[in-house]
């Protein structure tokens, strides 16, 4: 098989022949007609696909040549060789192609040869390849992978924030593969280039794997720090190849472009084979509530089952959840209902927070079959090379078309029949994949949005380009036409100062890099009896996740918050289970900025304009007040007032206004109209991922019956993200589709006053109140009409 396996296809991970599975998919139906047919919307039998083979290319370095043949690689599929010899030949390329279709042989054919190459010059370092990953733990699993080849001269270095600093130095003077992170890059090696200055002149290729996971915020700022580094590679005369490897993604090209400021070839025509995979759309049975409402019971307890029944059927299982905390449920209920028998096939969770040697232990046992089940974040959805499991499990839509493919991807070996099972949530996107399936199996993924333009992200960047070598207009080649105008800024500030050569950096200390993730710290969370760091959050979530009285999960294991420490970044925690769980309340304002609008039509007898929507600046003002104490039933047993800081964020955001009359006339009364707004701002917020590359946790909404500013019914919808990340933006340029495809997700729940199917919040503030879903239907109806320009 033309890619670099960790065993032999057809082993167990265990080495010895799995549990006899005949077809994973039909024993998921089984499952489910066990507890009751009706649990299945839809199954898409997605065909099998037979390989396309070609011969490795005559330009190999005998070395690799060698080891290839040695690891059982004699031939490659064709999108490896074809985006290898596009690589060869010098030009810029992205191969997009599916999760475990060996990318990395498009790249590492080229890179490892002129690395071989170079050795035998007279400095030993002729070439290098710097290759990037959003994840440590994919760069080091790339590390691994090459190192083992074995190739005469290679010599292979991860460099990251857990390198010790004896190795750093080593790393720097000898490795010619350096496998790192953007952030890496964006706080050390750009800032100290000099130090890096042979390996940089020596740059052939520069790998940015995954890179469907630079999207928003992230993505942006990623973008800038390739600019960065590009400009730096100028000065060293370096001219590298730029080789980017995707999950499928809309127009990869376009987004390969956006990312380095390149024009780039795209490779997708995908030549592995495929195993037939059964891929089923699966909704949890509507269950009595704690408050005698029925609702569906929870994509995580579902899933939950799920994972257990193939675990005990002997089908190797990996479930994502969307949440932290819904992995620790999912991998703690699935283990309850294995009892006894979890330590023959024991469930583990995966989630961002453990430290390092946990994460790794927990990679290590899943490849070689110690775990039979895992549940994991989108961690796990990342390239690491973890694959061929007999199913996955997808607790709930993970935001985008393409994490659906990425996830569902990691199931199948060996050519064998694979199951993937979508269980959907109490969610407005997720009803209306399950009963418009062909949203998933029919529509094109969704193209990535960044915007590397954003004038709050361009200003820090700049100011570390002008500290790393002064700036000059000539450098508007990398950073756009926006650069001027920022700059301008910068001097009026201070923070850059305009000399005859350009601008420079003037302070003795270097400027502030910021994180390029959103979130500029994380919160440590420590146990107060032994003093043991139990795991980290980010800063932006301590409010809500952390907060005092706050009970935390970790591994299974149960914590109270004690004490949050915003300054020193450390929430105090006591382990116990108290038995309840609990959920914090929050308040908001915002404030509008200068709008660009387009109007709307009224309905019939009331003036055009009575509905508008605007795109501009916003800043929101949010301040976490309460939380209460929730047993599993889901009865309220107690809530609590909080005094915690109010957090400020200045974005962007898409706004409606709506005339009280507009409203009137579509069956909207005045007392409605509260409900009614924020339960189609819940609505939108839902929906919206299914047109940009976001979820609903990268983006907020407020709305009031009268907003100050306006003196009308106001719906906001913003990024969350300071500066913004573009989804917005993309959400007032398809807002009539958007809305349309929200009102009829509304509209078509059987429920008879909402539920967290149409109208409901999981990440509501004001504890989903007050909602009206028929005010909501009658509202989106007036929005979703025909634009007039």
């Amino acid at each position: 098989m033309p890619q670099l396996p960790h065993n032999p296809a057809g082993q167990s991970r265990a080495g010895s022949p799995d549990p006899e599975i005949s077809d994973p998919a039909t024993v998921a139906i089984a499952l489910a007609g066990r507890h009751g047919a009706g649990r299945i919307r839809h199954v898409e039998t997605i065909a099998a696909r037979a390989a396309d083979v070609v011969p490795l290319p005559e330009w190999l370095d005998p070395g690799l040549a060698m080891a290839l043949h040695g690891v059982g690689i004699g031939q490659l599929w064709r999108h490896q060789r074809v985006a290898a010899d596009l690589v060869m030949s010098g030009r810029h390329v992205v191969l997009a192609t599916g999760t475990a279709s060996g990318k990395s042989l498009g790249y590492l054919l080229p890179a490892i040869t002129a690395v071989a190459a170079g050795s035998r010059e007279p400095s030993g370092r002729g070439a290098t390849v710097l290759y990037l990953a959003p994840t440590k733990a994919l760069a080091a699993d790339q590390a691994t992978r090459i190192g083992s080849l074995l190739v005469p001269g290679v010599r292979p270095a991860t460099y990251d924030g857990d390198t010790p600093s004896e190795e750093r130095r080593w790393i720097r003077q000898h490795a010619n593969v350096v496998l790192t992170n953007p952030d890496l890059v964006h706080h050390s090696m750009l800032a100290r280039h000099a130090q890096w200055r042979p390996f940089l002149r020596a740059l052939r290729y520069v790998v940015i794997d995954e890179c469907h996971a630079y999207r928003g915020i992230f993505g942006s700022s990623v973008a800038l720090v390739i600019r960065r580094l590009r400009r730096i590679l100028q000065r060293y005369r370096a001219n590298p190849v730029v080789v980017l490897a995707s999950a499928t993604v809309g127009d990869p090209a376009g987004h390969a472009s956006a990312l380095t400021g390149l024009p780039v070839t795209a490779v997708v025509e995908d030549g592995s084979p495929r195993g037939e995979l059964g891929f089923v759309l699966w909704e949890p049975p509507l269950v009595m509530g704690g408050d005698g409402s029925l609702r569906r019971r929870s994509a995580t307890s579902e899933s939950a089952n799920l994972l257990a029944g193939l675990v005990d059927s002997g089908v190797q299982t990996l479930a994502f959840a969307r949440s932290r905390a819904g992995v620790e449920a999912v991998a703690a209920a699935a283990a309850r209902q294995l009892g006894p028998r979890g330590a023959q096939t024991p469930v583990a969770a995966y989630r961002g927070g453990y430290l390092p040697e946990e994460r790794r232990a927990l990679e290590a046992d899943l490849r070689v079959g110690r775990l039979r089940g895992l549940a994991a974040t989108n961690a796990l959805e990342l390239g690491i090379d973890i694959h061929g499991l007999d199913a996955v499990v997808m607790a709930g839509w993970p935001g985008r078309i393409a994490s659906v493919w990425q996830q569902a991807g990691r199931a199948g070996r060996g050519g064998g029949r694979a199951a993937a099972v979508l269980v959907g949530a109490d969610d407005p996107l997720d009803g209306y994949v399950l009963d418009h399936p062909e949203i998933l199996f029919g529509a094109p993924v969704e193209q990535t949005v960044i915007n590397p333009g954003n004038p709050r992200l361009l200003a820090g960047h700049l100011c570390a380009a002008a500290n790393e070598k002064p700036l000059t207009e000539a450098d508007a080649e990398f950073f756009g036409p926006g650069m001027g105008a920022v700059i301008e800024e910068l001097v009026a500030a201070g923070r850059l100062r305009r000399r005859p050569a350009g601008w420079f950096w003037p302070h003795d200390a270097a400027p502030d890099a910021g994180s390029l993730r959103g979130t500029d710290a994380v919160v440590a969370i420590v146990e107060q009896r032994s003093g043991r760091v139990v795991g980290t959050v980010d800063s932006n979530a301590a409010h809500v996740q952390v907060h005092p009285g706050a009970v935390h999960v970790h591994q299974g294991a149960s914590f109270v918050v004690t004490d949050l420490d915003l300054d020193l970044a450390v929430a105090t925690v006591t382990r116990g289970d108290p038995g309840w769980s609990t959920v914090a309340a929050s308040q908001s304002t915002f404030e509008l900025g200068e709008a660009a609008e387009m109007e709307q039509a009224g309905p019939v007898g009331v003036h055009r304009g009575a509905v508008r929507v605007h795109r501009g600046p916003v800043t929101v003002r949010t301040r976490v007040v309460s939380f209460q104490r929730r047993l599993p039933s889901g009865e309220v047993i107690g809530q609590h007032r909080l005094d915690l800081p109010e957090r400020v964020l200045q974005t962007e955001g898409v706004w409606w206004t709506i005339d009280p009359d507009a409203l009137a006339v579509a069956g909207v009364a005045a007392e409605q109209v509260p409900g009614a707004a924020h339960a189609a701002e819940h609505a939108a917020i839902g929906m919206l991922p299914l047109f940009a590359t976001c979820d609903r946790w990268d983006i907020g909404g407020v709305s009031t019956e009268c907003h100050p500013q306006t003196g009308l019914p106001t719906i906001l919808i913003y990024d969350a993200f300071p500066g913004g990340a573009g989804y917005a933006a993309h959400g007032h340029r398809v807002a009539a589709d958007w809305l349309a495809a929200t009102r009829d997700a509304v509209a078509g729940c059987p429920c008879e006053t909402g539920c967290p199917r149409c109208v409901h919040s999981p990440k509501c503030g004001n504890g989903n109140a007050p909602l009206d879903k028929a005010g909501a239907v009658a509202l989106l109806e007036l929005l979703a009409r025909p634009t007039v320009r």
